[in-house]
């Protein structure tokens, strides 16, 4: 199998998406941030000391898909349709969920992942001073549609 981001020197290279076709694209990921009881109870009563945390990580975390290509070397800038990051307070912590759209030549993947990783990010960083112990875990991919390698979809979420 050739490796599309590696030219004929071995040398890394963004893959030419010239030719293929605008399609539809669409991509959910998924991660968790698991919390001491007593920092969900605070999530929960919305009294986290510094503010918002929950607010405050679902905006970071929509800001870093439309900055995707900023961030990963090889990533081509999209033109997104629609971003949408929900945190989820479980008894155990937070389940991070994002959904990424648009049309265009280059699947969304990427850019729901890092919506998630850097919500995640900046959860902890919210919550960081009163939960030393949390720990970020369980990024994925968890579904995918369009493009040329068709639609994925994972069986198990951890």
């Amino acid at each position: 199998m050739k490796l599309m981001h590696l030219d004929d020197r071995g040398r890394a290279r963004m893959v030419d998406v010239s030719d293929k076709a605008e399609t539809a694209r669409q991509a959910l990921a998924h991660g968790r941030v698991r919390l001491r009881a007593d920092t969900v109870a605070l999530l929960r009563g919305g009294t986290v000391p510094k503010g918002n945390a929950l607010e405050i990580a679902r905006i970071a975390g929509v800001l870093a898909a439309k900055r995707t290509a900023d961030l990963i070397p090889l990533c081509h800038p999209l033109p997104l349709t629609h971003i949408n990051v929900e945190l989820t307070v479980e008894d155990d912590g937070v389940q991070i969920r994002s959904e990424v759209t648009t049309v265009g030549k280059t699947g969304v993947e990427m850019e729901a992942l890092t919506a998630v990783s850097v919500a995640a990010l900046a959860l902890y960083d919210m919550i960081k001073a009163i939960d030393r112990e949390a720990v970020i875990s369980d990024i994925c991919l968890v579904e995918k549609s369009g493009g040329q390698s068709g639609d994925y979809h994972r069986a198990n979420i951890p």
